[in-house]
């Protein structure tokens, strides 16, 4: 609509200097010593919610970061959409790989570069921009509820008990997220399924304190060398995951469900390209696209031991740390694939360490449904912002909550999001074009309009 149109143009250096202030705000929810930004930035969302022209706005205490409630109630006869984002970022180590400083946002090459500019500050902004847009031109045809967390990037573990808790409040027709990517500008898509997680963090301990390599070495089993050989036998020849009973409930697709995933457009030369890798690596049998969006996976995201600083230190190390995460597909569950790896982990063990197992959050795959009211509003809003229909895609992360919305709040999920998968999230140089930015406060508004529409039919 032209005069959504022009009140962005009047309005875009605002919008943008809004968002770089949010930015600005370091709230990194894995990281206690920021819990004071996070409750700031808490406070930045709330207001910025009431000044796009929500009717009330809240924060709501929890057991760990707060989480921000507004709303917008136009027309007790209209639908309802709940608008799921996150506030909180991941840390930003290593620092020294960020060529800007990652909470002092920049503007290169018409992209801002920041913690949190994609995942999910820019992308969760934009909906707070989209309702400024129709507030200020009366034309919002949804009752508007938000809801952003402060605690996803941990595992939204206090958000279940407060969706628990507050049905009523929450009670809407649809929830909405953007908080994923789509294949391109060129190329927009939408998201039908995540998949979910098992985050475990594993300790071997070897002797009862650091030993001299020289003296002890070939003696007494170095626990990192024990560490490396398990985590390395997670894995066989083909890349398959050797746990007992890992696939045993792995959705299986049909050839032509395959097909349709592997038809979209996608340059795997142009993908190694851009993450300077020689080649691509992954399960036997099964293409890139496949494998970041319907397998299962075993990472290692983080290990450590021993001695790591400058110059050299002759130690056997008496503990060997390391994180591993698992992504999983729908039939796959959180709770019992970690306790899979807690079994597989210990059983592989040699006798020579010891091995703690700790499993620190979960959640679960899920699918969205393509024939809803919703969904098709979010195809119709894209077609109409962008000329063309999108792709139905399967997205390779996870968002715990929304397998939540269904089980607590009766609630299906549209994943609109406005990301690339080269925006470096969790990584340095995190980065959003604005280009994406403007696109989905542009594109969001057709969203409320067609299904407002629609759920009249």
């Amino acid at each position: 609509m032209q005069v959504w149109n022009d009140y962005l143009s009047q309005n875009k250096q605002r919008f943008l200097d809004e968002l770089l202030d949010l930015l600005r705000i370091p709230s990194i929810s894995a990281d206690s010593q920021y819990k004071a930004d996070v409750a700031r930035c808490a406070d930045a969302v709330k207001e910025n919610l009431l000044k796009a022209g929500c009717d009330k706005a809240e924060i709501c205490p929890t057991d760990g970061h707060p989480i921000v409630y507004a709303e917008k109630m136009v027309d007790p006869t209209a639908p309802t959409v709940l608008v799921y984002g996150h506030y909180d970022v991941q840390p930003a180590d290593p620092l020294d790989l960020w060529h800007s400083g990652p909470f002092e946002p920049v503007i290169k090459d018409g992209k801002i570069y920041a913690r949190g500019a994609c995942d999910d500050k820019g992308q969760m902004f934009m909906h707070v921009k989209a309702l400024d847009v129709m507030n200020a031109t009366g034309t919002l045809a949804c009752n508007v509820k938000f809801m952003i967390e402060g605690e996803e990037e941990v595992g939204s573990s206090n958000l279940g008990k407060f969706l628990a808790a507050n049905k009523e409040k929450l009670s809407a027709d649809i929830v909405l997220v953007s908080d994923t990517s789509m294949i391109s500008m060129e190329h927009p898509s939408i998201e039908t399924g995540l998949r979910g997680l098992a985050y475990m963090e594993v300790e071997v301990t070897g002797p009862n304190r650091d030993l001299h390599s020289g003296v002890y070495g070939g003696a007494v089993h170095n626990p990192i060398n024990a560490l490396c050989k398990m985590i390395a036998s997670c894995h066989d020849e083909n890349n398959h995951i050797t746990i007992p009973g890992f696939y045993d409930k792995v959705q299986t697709l049909s050839e032509g469900e395959r097909k349709a995933l592997n038809d979209a457009p996608f340059d795997i030369e142009e993908y190694k390209k851009d993450l300077d890798v020689n080649d691509v690596w992954g399960e036997k049998g099964y293409t890139t696209l496949e494998r970041t969006g319907i397998r299962p996976t075993l990472d290692v995201n983080g290990i450590w031991g021993g001695y790591t600083g400058e110059g050299a230190k002759t130690v056997l190390p008496s503990k060997a740390y390391a994180k591993i995460s698992m992504r999983l597909v729908p039939h796959q569950n959180s709770d019992e694939i970690a306790a899979m790896f807690q079994k597989h982990f210990e059983a592989i063990a040699p006798g020579s360490v010891k091995v703690k197992v700790t499993a620190h959050h979960g959640g679960e795959p899920v699918v969205t449904p393509t024939d809803s009211i919703a969904y098709k509003a979010a195809s119709e809003a894209i077609r109409t912002a962008f000329g063309k229909d999108p792709i139905p895609t399967r997205g390779g992360g996870s968002i715990p909550i929304i397998a939540l919305f269904e089980n607590i709040l009766g609630l299906k999920t549209v994943l609109m999001g406005f990301g690339l998968d080269n925006d470096n999230i969790h990584s340095p140089n995190e980065k959003y074009d604005l280009a994406n930015y403007y696109k989905g406060i542009e594109t969001i508004p057709y969203f409320h309009k067609y299904f407002a529409e629609m759920c009249k039919i």
